[in-house]
């Protein structure tokens, strides 16, 4: 039986939930060079990557994974569950003693870690009104670069003892716990036994097909951009010719960009429709980064460019999450959005990757630029193949909620 709910504790709780992501992203992140000087449990550059390679990986396969549990079994008591795993992990990253443990034990935090997002941008769009699913993704992905934010300054205030970055992420998920099971609400219809239990291969049949490998490829695209970005935007622009100085500011800029295109993106695709609004926030971005492309000599101007950039960039991405309660009945949400969150995991790993390679062989500027904009047209392209959905829908309902043509 459905429990939707709209309070002010639903919101809150998922948004902290989504904090630690950018949180965890940024801690990692800052405490990589530590680790490195330090030569903490022997590690080597080699091992740093695979570190944070094998974190994103275990995010991706808990993003998809959560899906089709909280189809069947709900959403509040997964989400704790992912929260509890995330914080023991993280809690106990910085007292392990050589690199393979470090690896097993980032590996098992991401899983927890990567259900966290999925379900709480599910939980807000069920806990939203039936026109206001987008605006409630964008304003729970604020959460993500709140805890970059506050990651970032903690890095500062802790310096050579990164190791409390992670003692405080963990702490803080754990005392979260017990506000959680006190105040979140269900916000879904678990499923009955009169219903067919829920398989990620349900997402993958018809009528929901070219829905689904639409907003895979967009995901896939848009996170691409996102970590491509974020990883590489200082080199990029230092190839470009920009001092160091520059270089890290854009940075700042392009995530200050990211949170003003969530707080006004969704608003927008609830109002004039997400699926053309997402299909200009990324048409839009394509143009910016072509133009970052070209060498812009005022830096008033350059930041300019990279603070629009960033708020079509980052909001893009969020956008498709918007689409996925429009899209699937609320019975398969859950999968749905889950495993859209997988998939995009992988472009969260490839962009970075790939971006690293250009940089590796010298051509990162232009060409890192180049590969960004062909990748926001690819995810126009994708977004232009899902059916258009519906505004409104009943709360459960075995029919989908996209219209049988775009």
């Amino acid at each position: 039986m459905a429990v939707t709910t709209r309070t002010p504790w639903a919101f809150a709780l998922c948004w902290l939930t989504v904090v630690f992501e950018g949180y965890d992203i940024v801690a990692l992140g800052a405490a990589i060079p530590r680790l490195l000087d330090s030569r903490h449990a022997g590690i080597t550059a080699l091992d740093a990557t695979f570190i944070a390679t094998i974190s994103l990986v275990g995010v991706g396969i808990g993003a998809a994974a959560i899906g089709p549990i909280t189809d069947r079994f709900g959403r509040r008591l997964p989400l704790m569950l992912c929260v509890l795993v995330f914080s023991v992990f993280t809690l106990i990253f910085p007292v392990m003693p050589n690199t393979g443990l470090l690896a097993l034990v980032r590996f098992l935090a991401g899983l927890g870690l990567g259900g966290c997002m999925p379900v709480a941008v599910t939980m807000m769009q069920e806990s939203a009104r039936e026109n206001g699913k987008a605006h409630s993704s964008t304003m729970t992905m604020t959460g993500y670069h709140a805890g970059a934010v506050a990651a970032s300054l903690l890095a500062i205030v802790f310096g050579a003892h990164w190791g409390w970055l992670f003692t405080v992420g963990g702490v803080l998920g754990l005392v979260l716990l017990p506000v959680m099971w006190a105040k979140l609400p269900e916000t879904s219809t678990v499923v009955s036994e009169q219903h067919p239990r829920v398989r990620p291969a349900d997402v993958l049949r018809q009528p929901y097909l070219r829905t689904t490998l639409g907003l895979w490829v967009a995901a896939f695209m848009g996170l691409l951009l996102v970590y491509g970005l974020n990883t590489w935007l200082p080199q990029l622009m230092r190839g470009a010719g920009y001092s160091v100085s520059n270089s890290l500011l854009t940075l700042f800029v392009l995530n200050v960009g990211a949170i003003i295109g969530l707080l006004v993106g969704g608003r927008i695709a609830d109002r004039r429709g997400v699926k053309g609004t997402t299909m200009f926030w990324f048409g839009a971005a394509a143009v910016l980064l072509l133009l970052l492309s070209i060498r812009i000599q005022n830096e008033v101007l350059l930041n300019a460019v990279v603070l629009v950039t960033g708020v079509f960039v980052f909001c893009a991405q969020v956008l498709v999450y918007g689409f996925v309660g429009y899209l699937y009945p609320r019975r398969i949400v859950g999968t749905g959005m889950g495993l859209t969150s997988g998939v995009g995991r992988i472009g969260a790993i490839v962009g970075p990757w790939f971006t690293g390679l250009l940089v590796a062989g010298g051509v990162a500027y232009p060409g890192g630029f180049y590969l960004f904009a062909v990748a926001a047209i690819l995810g126009v392209a994708a977004v232009a193949i899902i059916p258009k959905p519906r505004t409104t829908a009943p709360a459960d309902e075995d029919e989908p909620r996209a219209a049988r043509t775009a």
